[in-house]
């Protein structure tokens, strides 16, 4: 984004005056537990109204606002969403999700080897369709149950799926906060994906070893019927998702390869019966009524998409009035003097700004244009590095807070199951234990420590390699 120079009334008090509406706005509808990207909307709307009689210049302050709406980082973030919130759902009506059930319930595994199977499904399916919270709620109402009935401990069962939705959200190329942090740095999603694979990898591993040594202990007992209505063909819509991978990994625009998994969802979705022509596009039935997947697909990044542009125009009135200069000069003055504190400094500034907010994608384009990139910059790190440092950090802690969107969802489903077949739900405190989150902390301070999947955008200079 550009640095104009915006002045305020109260200097560069008031200049923060937008973001503690917004921030305060934002933790307020989190502790009540009605947080999410639409209630958001009002904050951000809010902070931009307050923020304007503040200013000294009201129409520099406007045009301030619209340049970071007409950010060329938000038209992309924004184009990317529309298309991977369709993809996710085509993913999802082309039986992913049975074919995921199928497979974790037909293999006679029990205990500890159920629970690293659903982890495993739940990885699966996360970076089928980009969504954490889809992945819970998806999941848990009839994984969870079945593995209660298999022998799994009920706390290990419902992390992993947790867990899983955690590892998607973090490596997905189609997931909000993969692409946020791709494009808020200027980072190409080949480098990113490539770049970010052994750091989710590694957390992925060590939590896995975790759900097999401590997933079992509970009771077999006969299960109910829940194997009737899976079916395994849903299985082959993870050729969609191997085509946007792929074709990211080949160096192709996030959205050509989005458009090539579309397609690729539709036209698996069809043939394999689970998805009718009708269900991707046709004329409502009647007046008001949806078109089909696509619309519904839309109709999900909606609010995404309005409240990241609300975001996107308080983030500039803070750039051109100085404030995220100020923070960036005070870090590097006192915080920051080698790379290595650089690193440590974007993973902690960026897990404190999600801890209060029950998004994760915001947190990013809070502190991505105006801190992380200009300090990483400073070091030459990679963009791609840059991104998976903020990805890797809003993946950890956001994912054991019971005010996080995720971790309601996942709480919520588990929960609405348990009633159902009338068993055990674990407390919601269980998340605070959630393997995936804590690995990748370790594995992202173990890289930023040592220097392991470090990248320069060219040869730092000697003072730069000082550790």
């Amino acid at each position: 984004m550009e640095e104009k120079r915006l002045e305020m009334y109260g200097g560069l008090w008031g200049g923060l005056i937008p973001l503690v509406v917004l921030v305060g706005g934002l933790i307020w509808l989190s502790v009540e537990e009605r947080g999410g990207t639409k209630p958001f909307w009002a904050c951000a709307w809010i902070a931009l109204c307050v923020g304007l009689f503040f200013a000294r210049d009201k129409a520099e302050y406007c045009r301030a606002a619209m340049r970071g709406i007409g950010d060329k980082t938000g038209i992309v973030i924004v184009t990317a969403w529309l298309l991977a919130g369709v993809f996710g759902k085509l993913m999802a009506a082309g039986g992913l999700v049975d074919g995921l059930l199928w497979m974790g319930m037909t293999t006679g595994a029990q205990g500890s080897v159920f629970v690293l199977l659903v982890f495993v499904a739940a990885m699966l399916f996360a970076l089928g369709t980009g969504t954490s919270t889809g992945t819970c709620i998806a999941l848990a109402p009839v994984l969870y149950p079945a593995g209660y009935f298999l022998g799994c401990d009920p706390a290990m069962l419902g992390l992993a799926i947790l867990s899983g939705a955690a590892f998607g959200d973090n490596l997905a190329p189609i997931s909000d906060t993969t692409i946020v942090s791709a494009y808020t740095q200027g980072a190409e999603m080949r480098d990113v994906v490539r770049s970010r694979f052994p750091l989710a990898m590694a957390a992925a591993c060590v939590a896995g070893v975790v759900f097999l040594i401590f997933g079992g202990g509970g009771e077999v007992r006969a299960l109910p019927e829940i194997r009737a209505s899976l079916r395994p063909e849903g299985l082959v819509m993870l050729v969609a998702l191997a085509v946007v991978v792929v074709s990211a990994l080949r160096g192709r625009h996030i959205m050509e390869s989005l458009i090539y998994g579309n397609v690729a969802a539709a036209i698996l979705g069809v043939l394999v019966g689970t998805i009718k022509v009708s269900d991707i596009f046709r004329i409502p039935a009647e007046k008001g009524g949806s078109t089909g997947l696509i619309q519904a697909g839309i109709d999900n990044v909606v609010g995404a998409i309005i409240f990241a542009i609300l975001i996107l125009a308080v983030t500039q009135i803070l750039i051109e009035s100085g404030i995220m200069r100020r923070i960036l000069d005070f870090a590097q003055s006192t915080l920051v003097s080698t790379v290595r504190q650089a690193e440590l400094f974007i993973v902690g500034v960026t897990i404190l700004a999600s801890i209060p907010i029950s998004a994760n994608a915001p947190a990013e384009l809070l502190v991505g244009p105006g801190i992380v990139r200009p300090i990483g910059e400073r070091f030459r790190l990679a963009a791609a590095r840059r991104a998976n440092l903020m990805d890797c950090a809003v993946c950890t802690i956001f994912f054991i807070l019971p005010w996080h969107i995720a971790v309601a969802a996942w709480y919520g489903a588990l929960y609405s199951a348990a009633e159902t077949y009338g068993i055990q739900a674990p407390p919601i405190s269980a998340a605070l234990y959630n393997p995936y989150s804590w690995t990748l902390l370790v594995v992202l301070i173990f890289s930023a420590v040592t220097g392991w999947n470090r990248r320069y955008e060219t040869e730092p200079a000697p003072q730069q390699q000082q550790q």
